[in-house]
């Protein structure tokens, strides 16, 4: 096997392996990349068991061939090696890599011992624009579960209903919701899809064309450009997620969203790293963000914001309000609630197609 490749276009493809590996151990063949090279092409796969990777460039092919090497190290050498083309060659066990100046060995693993990663056929794939497709994963990956023992938690939730799409994640204490309207996606079984491989897609994808997206066999399939991902489904059922989210929401509340994520930040240091509790105090043009007093001090700003009710406090985890805050590419958002006892309501303002349902603490 012997082949010659563009430094800069190599690495740029197996930086994506790196992400997808997670063995760092170079006995272990999960920490190496399978390369193919034939017709004047070389393919790179990659795995951790459940996500795998697949791309192509173009390479000068001598002699076709196939190995596995292991990819940190490979990464390391084509990263310090001059801009140019740099020749692969294996013999027997051994793969020499030359830069322009310079040589390099790796021991190889027979590619008998990498699991097979196999192209999904296209007429099993259903296009989806790729702009919104990561908007919704952005507004709803962030509030996956982190409790292992709800493993079906972990990920989000995606189904069909009409020509909309949905997108749902919750880990028990919020929950973010997206659904855009896209005609002419064809009927999928819901699934469960892990945040490894949606991070893939919003990281890789560009937002101008389409991202072919399929689900077969317990499996989810993302193609975009020369990239192909897969990954196993979460098994499990997930919660009703309809029945957590608020519809008797008589209250509001709206804000210049930059006002109160400056507010935030700076209340922020006087939160409590345990409770995480931070607290609303809502009345006629005015919100006052402060945070329960601590040995060391207390904090309150006030900010205007439009609300025209009976004096309010509201309790929340600080987390769970600045992470959506910051994904919320709007100018103003607002709160729906009811009173202090019930689940609210952050969206944009006006009314889009996402929201994020927090619920309140005690104020106590």
């Amino acid at each position: 096997m012997k082949f010659q490749f563009d430094r800069d276009a190599m690495i740029k493809e197996v930086a994506i392996a790196q992400e997808i590996i997670a063995n760092k151990n170079p006995i272990s063949i999960l920490s190496n990349v399978l390369l193919i090279a034939e017709n004047n092409t070389l393919t790179i796969k990659a795995s951790d068991s459940t996500v795998e990777y697949i791309t192509r460039i173009p390479v000068e092919i001598q002699e076709e061939g196939s190995t596995t090497i292991y990819c940190d190290k490979f990464m390391k050498i084509i990263s310090k090696a001059p801009q140019g083309q740099i020749e692969f060659e294996q013999n027997d066990i051994t793969v020499t890599i030359r830069p322009l100046k310079g040589r390099f060995t790796l021991k190889s693993i027979s590619v008998d011992k990498f699991p097979e990663i196999n192209s999904l056929e296209n007429g099993s794939y259903f296009d989806l624009p790729a702009k919104e497709l990561k908007e919704m994963i952005l507004q709803t990956s962030f509030a996956v579960s982190e409790d292992g023992n709800r493993h079906f938690m972990m990920g989000v939730h995606i189904e069909k209903e009409n020509d909309n799409l949905i997108m749902v994640a919750t880990d028990g204490r919020r929950l973010s919701y997206a659904e855009k309207s896209l005609g002419g996606i064809p009927d999928f079984p819901q699934a469960i899809v892990p945040t490894k491989i949606l991070d893939c897609v919003v990281r890789h994808a560009g937002d101008e064309g389409n991202v072919s997206v399929a689900i077969v066999d317990k499996k989810i399939f993302f193609k975009f450009g020369n990239y192909e991902f897969s990954s196993l489904l979460l098994e499990g059922e997930f919660p009703n997620y309809r029945r957590v989210i608020p519809n008797d929401l008589d209250k509001t509340f709206q804000i210049q969203k930059s006002d109160l994520i400056e507010a935030m930040d700076r209340i922020g240091i006087y939160v409590d790293k345990t409770s995480l509790r931070v607290i609303f105090k809502l009345t006629p043009g005015k919100l006052t963000i402060f945070s329960p007093e601590l040995d060391l001090g207390s904090a309150d700003e006030e900010i205007p914001c439009e609300y025209n009710g009976e004096e309010i406090m509201l309790a929340f985890n600080f987390r769970y309000v600045e992470e959506p805050l910051k994904l919320m590419n709007v100018e103003r958002v607002a709160f729906d609630f009811k009173d202090a006892n019930k689940a609210a309501i952050l969206r944009t303002e006006p009314k889009s197609d996402y929201f994020h349902v927090i619920m309140t603490m005690n104020l106590n």
